[in-house]
């Protein structure tokens, strides 16, 4: 057992319930509103955010096409895959691990990994991340690029003379 285990910390009464917080229910297949990020070919759905959860965990269906998948990468937050559909390839701390619909595998914070879709058709895995983080993760690297994007954009633009 280890020392962050609830049943290794002493015994407390539990709190109240925080009226504050309110069901969440993530319908992907109806609601057009849930956030949804690009990133390196893939398509990232935020099901539960740290909005959501004051922080303590998000869930994101991601969508792998073939070849897909994120290059090798680190971050201070736990995760954890479950392939849904397809096959991938795991790199943890450069062991590969080849993950079939129906496994999981979890990623300490820090360690570094990466994985590819090897199979001909698009992967789909539920990532749970703790603390919340891989949706801000997300979005500050798409922002980050599309600003360097534009950046490069204006940079290029041909000036215009007046006569």
């Amino acid at each position: 057992m280890n020392k962050n285990s609830i049943v290794s910390q002493p015994l407390s009464p539990i709190p109240p319930d925080d009226l504050q917080r309110n069901l969440v229910v993530a319908r992907p297949g109806e609601d057009q509103n849930l956030p949804h990020i690009g990133l390196v070919g893939d398509t990232y759905t935020i099901l539960i955010s740290g909005d959501d959860t004051d922080g303590r965990y998000c869930l994101i269906d991601m969508l792998i096409p073939p070849g897909g998948g994120p290059p090798p990468h680190h971050h201070d937050f736990e995760e954890s895959f479950t392939l849904l559909e397809g096959k991938i390839e795991a790199v943890f701390r450069s062991q590969k691990i080849v993950l079939r619909a129906g496994e999981t595998i979890s990623i300490p914070a820090n360690a570094p990994h990466s994985f590819t879709n090897t199979s001909a058709q698009p992967a789909r895995l539920l990532c749970i991340c703790s603390p919340a983080g891989q949706e801000a993760f997300s979005r500050r690297l798409v922002f980050g690029w599309q600003r360097a994007q534009q950046s490069l954009l204006n940079s290029t633009k041909p000036s215009r003379r007046i006569s």
